[in-house]
């Protein structure tokens, strides 16, 4: 098979990479599933009964997990790659990074990924012509990754990342944004503000906070101090 998909940057940025191979990345929120070989289960219910009646709705049973059941499910693994990534077992030496969690749909319109999310796999929609058990679907999604090894772009001061969080560090990029750099100066950009705290609305921001950070979630508002 070989779904393409894209990995999200940091902040406000999100910079695309399309691959020829099983997916394309882009370095972007808890838990669906979807791997090669699987395609999404549907809910079955009792058809319509004359009035007074009881319909009976049983729930969709759970999709199959494991690797080479479904593509790029919770806890699964994948390559790492300079174009592109395939699903590994995870103890395969060439396992590279975890999804720590798997949603259907897009990334604009689902949940995000936990906030150590490293990158983000969009997967792509494919579904072949010839399936007839569905087996060989797989939806559009993505999958939030995290590497199984140092760096983590996505931790606290780290840099990158699909989200900011609390004790992350940005500069400002023009026109009222900014954007993620490492908090230790070792990025490409020196680090202006450091995010010390995250609230529901501005005004629960301490006095001495000199910049305001969407974040996004149930608190979006960052309160940041020069770093």
């Amino acid at each position: 098979m070989g779904p393409l998909g894209v990995v999200c940057g940091r902040v406000f940025a999100c910079a695309l990479l399309t691959v020829a191979a099983v997916f394309t990345v882009t370095g972007c929120q808890q838990s669906a599933e979807g791997s090669a070989g699987s395609s999404t289960s549907d809910s079955a219910g009792a058809s319509g009964a004359a009035d007074g009646t009881t319909v009976d709705q049983r729930p969709a049973p759970p999709r199959p997990t494991g690797y080479g059941t479904v593509f790029l499910s919770i806890d699964e693994c994948s390559s790492f790659g300079t174009t592109s990534f395939t699903e590994v077992p995870c103890t395969s030496e060439r396992a590279a990074a975890r999804v720590v969690a798997r949603f259907d749909g897009g990334v604009s319109d689902g949940p995000s990924c936990p906030a150590t999310t490293d990158f983000v796999l969009h997967i792509s929609e494919q579904r072949p012509a010839a399936d007839e058990d569905g087996d060989g679907a797989v939806p559009q999604g993505y999958a939030c990754m995290r590497n199984l090894q140092a760096p983590h772009p996505g931790d606290p001061g780290g840099g990158g990342g699909p989200r900011t969080i609390v004790g992350d560090c940005v500069y400002s990029a023009g026109r009222g944004e900014v954007r993620e750099t490492a908090c230790d100066g070792k990025g490409e950009k020196a680090p202006e503000y450091k995010v010390t705290e995250a609230v529901g609305k501005r005004v629960n921001c301490p006095t001495s906070t000199a910049l305001y950070v969407q974040l996004g979630g149930e608190e979006p508002v960052g309160c940041a101090k020069p770093a």
